[in-house]
């Protein structure tokens, strides 16, 4: 459906954004920048397409692709001033990354008649693995070992579209809903301070 590939692709742009932020923040040159832009949006959809033998990976057949990450690279460094003021945009663009690629991931996954299960893990390295790179390229702790509700976003939202698939004939609804579900347990989580770490009692 074209509108799942423009959703796949502004997926791509948003992710792009959260990698270049945090470039920027690290104070990465330009060629740094772009390269963190750069597997930030495809990473964890590479890393998907791999474990499944799907190739050539996604992104190499379309240039459209390259298109919206180097315009994620020019419009975070045109307005790099405005967003950095607001620190948790970069956490914003992150996490509705998370929800279009958790979902876009699994559906992919599902083409290729794998298991449920593997759909589901599958959905969350798409939605996570290009984090995973970034932080681990500019130096940080990658939001899936923290305390954070991150991947268990994913999870959820994963597990509820999985399901509605069964059972709901509305497939834009299912993809819309399930998407929003990871974004508002995110959203939530970090709004409220949800976290999955036990603490120890005296």
């Amino acid at each position: 459906m074209t509108w799942i590939y423009f959703l796949d692709l502004f997926g791509t742009f948003v992710f792009a954004i959260s990698g270049v932020l945090t470039s920027i923040e690290k104070k990465f040159d330009l060629v740094g920048s772009l390269i963190i832009g750069f597997v930030t949006a495809i990473g964890g959809g590479t890393i998907r397409d791999i474990l499944i033998g799907r190739f050539p990976v996604g992104w190499l057949n379309d240039r459209n692709y390259f298109i919206a990450i180097i315009i994620a690279f020019i419009v975070s460094y045109l307005f790099k001033k405005t967003i950095l003021k607001w620190r948790k945009s970069m956490l914003l663009f992150d996490t509705i990354g998370i929800g279009l690629f958790t979902i876009l991931g699994i559906q992919t996954t599902l083409a290729f008649d794998l298991s449920v299960e593997v759909c589901l893990i599958m959905g969350v390295v798409s939605a996570v693995f290009g984090g995973v790179i970034r932080d681990v390229l500019t130096n940080e702790i990658p939001l899936i070992f923290r305390k954070e509700i991150y991947a268990t976003a994913c999870l959820a939202g994963g597990i509820i579209y999985l399901l509605l698939e069964q059972f709901s004939p509305y497939v834009e609804g299912n993809i819309i809903l399930s998407i929003l579900t990871v974004i508002f347990i995110r959203y939530m989580s970090l709004r409220k301070g949800w976290s999955l770490q036990f603490h120890k009692t005296e």
